[in-house]
């Protein structure tokens, strides 16, 4: 009987192997599903997850910069940006390929993108190209099947609507360097954010909230469908102080010198105009600039991206003339009656300080020493008071520390005393060292907004910090932070000193002989003060500037404020390198600016944020 008969012994070996073999399978089966659902189940069902839904960031719009009357300066528009996930992408290179001959770049520089995202988390979006035309657009949206992990988003872009003009104050934006993203967890790769002027300072304020959508994607990391989302929340509005009708008269006056204006209201501070040229445009750093545009701004010989309104540091020349004057009168060093008697020089040892007028200009007070700009009398009063006393009252006037303007990197200048020579070289001061002091030469060095804001100081009898924000508005025009007029200590004269003073510089402009005649504007009495800085000590014979290369050639300064009676406008006009002194080049501009800014006065509604 079959039934009774028991399988042979090789038949039971090979089914018992066989057992064994199943039950080692599954054993092993049960050892990776344990590991995969244990040890590794909160890591696989992130990565499940990530290939499945993804959070993708809305990016804020980034808030807008207006003038003092609402003008646009600076707004955000629509832009369409290439991003790559790399994790989507099935064959890598072969996608960035594809993707490099569709935006027509090469792959390399699209590799190099990918290199300055190293690091990042998995699946985080990385912008391969910003601000694509509408080729481009077509052109992925049309090949996705060749593109996998490649999509295209719509951004926000930044748009300098008034290209070079106030382009050092408001700056630009760049993309975030890995020490930026190291240094703050609110950046991510591909950020833009502020990198220079107002939009470096308040990016916080300009940057808003970015809002954020859970969407479900495919195996290409194409989006299906969006689950949730979280609206971004826009930046706030800068409202600054500047006045644009009145910058592009600043610019426009300048042309194609290489110089600065600063215009200031002298009751408050507000910065109603700032000019630095050359100039550039920050559209070019937009989606970031390209290397030979760089390079053209780095190379030029004027240098387009120095910002010379307050980090341009120059000798003050004869502009610091009003400085000492008031020192003198205020420490009784001289009267208004006080006379000097200028030969063309003054001897001090065995060393000959000559006047800019050879024959002299015989004898003097301090208003008609202001009037011609005697150097004789200055040297012979700075003498007197010494180069302490002289330091003092500069430091009283703003020289020689920054402004606190709320631009960054700002420059100091240099008021030289007995300390600091002993600080920087060692060595005492010496008494012939004093004499080019009190003309604003030697080691003395200011920034074109220090000098406006002395002038502002004599004009008021007090100083301000320059204001050159107003408030930071909200997405709907509430009011989010006004920033308040901020009065500086330190300048406290005589009212007569600052009288006899003022006398001064309005017989600059209004006098015959004055060296400021041609500031003078029809119905408004402007008082002002020329200055020519030297940038090469002169030699035994004068030479006329068109005769001397552009970089040897002195520089023009005119200080001023309008009107006498009731200054409301003062400014400082620098001109380098330029074809003629303070009087011939910079007092014109300062009188074209002027002109306009009263000519605006006249012919429109008052200010819109009023001061304070």
């Amino acid at each position: 009987m079959f039934g009774s008969h028991e399988a042979p012994a090789e038949l039971r070996r090979r089914l018992s192997y066989a057992l064994a073999a199943a039950c080692l399978c599954f054993l092993l089966l049960a050892l990776r599903l344990w590991s995969l659902q244990v040890l590794h189940g909160e890591e696989m069902a992130t990565l499940s997850e990530n290939n499945r839904i993804r959070l993708r960031r809305i990016q804020a719009t980034r808030g807008r910069i207006v003038d003092r009357h609402g003008r646009v300066l600076v707004e955000s528009e629509a832009s369409y940006d290439a991003v790559l996930v790399p994790e989507d992408a099935v064959d890598l290179e072969t996608t960035v390929e594809n993707l490099a001959h569709f935006l027509t770049q090469s792959a390399a520089e699209t590799n190099a993108v990918l290199e300055r995202a190293a690091g990042r988390p998995r699946f985080q979006e990385i912008v391969v190209k910003r601000d694509l035309d509408f080729e481009e657009v077509v052109a992925i949206e049309t090949h996705q099947t060749e593109l996998p992990g490649v999509s295209v988003h719509v951004t926000p872009k930044r748009l300098y609507r008034q290209g070079e003009t106030l382009a050092h104050v408001v700056g630009y934006v760049g993309e975030v360097t890995r020490e930026d993203v190291a240094r703050s967890n609110q950046y991510r790769s591909g950020d833009l954010i502020g990198k220079s002027g107002l939009e470096e300072v308040f990016d916080e304020h300009l940057r808003g909230v970015n809002g954020g959508r859970h969407v479900e994607v495919d195996a290409l990391g194409r989006e299906l469908r969006v689950l949730d989302k979280v609206d971004p929340t826009a930046g706030h509005t800068l409202v600054l102080s500047v006045d644009l009708d009145l910058q592009h008269v600043a610019e426009q006056a300048l042309g194609d010198k290489v110089g600065a204006v600063v215009a200031l209201d002298p009751r408050n501070g507000d910065v109603l105009a700032m000019a630095s040229e050359p100039s550039f445009d920050p559209n070019l750093f937009n989606g970031g600039i390209r290397h030979e545009d760089w390079r053209r701004l780095m190379d030029h010989p004027r240098r387009p991206m120095t910002q010379r309104a307050f980090r341009g540091q120059y000798p003050p020349g004869s502009t610091f003339k009003f400085v000492v004057a008031a020192a003198a009168l205020q420490e009784g060093t001289i009267n208004p009656f006080t006379r000097i008697r200028c030969g063309g020089s003054h001897r001090l040892g065995k060393r000959n300080f000559r006047c800019w007028r050879p024959g002299g200009h015989g004898s003097m007070n301090v208003v008609q020493a202001l009037a011609q700009s005697c150097d004789v009398f200055f040297y012979q009063v700075g003498q007197k008071l010494g180069v302490d006393v002289i330091a003092k009252y500069a430091r009283a006037f703003g020289l020689g520390s920054p402004t606190g303007i709320v631009l960054g990197h700002e420059k100091s200048g240099i008021i030289p005393d007995q300390n600091w020579k002993r600080e920087n070289f060692k060595e005492p001061w010496y008494p012939g060292e004093t004499l080019p002091v009190a003309i604003g030469q030697g080691f003395v060095t200011t920034t074109p907004l220090q000098m406006a804001r002395a002038v502002a100081g004599l004009a008021a009898g007090k100083l301000y910090r320059p204001r050159l924000v107003l408030r930071l508005d909200g997405v709907e025009g509430s009011v989010v932070e006004t920033i308040e007029a901020e009065e500086s200590p330190g300048l406290d004269l005589k009212p007569a000193v600052l009288d006899e003073v003022r006398n001064g510089l309005v017989q600059v402009v209004n006098s015959p002989g004055g060296t400021g005649a041609r500031a003078a504007i029809e119905g408004v009495v402007v008082a002002g003060k020329t200055g020519t800085s030297q940038v090469v000590a002169l030699g035994s014979t004068r030479k006329k500037a068109h005769q001397m290369p552009w970089q040897q050639r002195d520089h023009a300064w005119f200080v001023a404020f309008a009107p006498a009676e009731a200054p409301e406008i003062a400014l400082a006009v620098l001109v380098e390198h330029a074809d003629g002194g303070g009087g011939k080049i910079a007092a014109p501009i300062a009188g074209t600016v002027l002109e306009e800014y009263f000519r605006l006065k006249e012919n429109r509604e008052p200010v819109k944020y009023a001061q304070n």
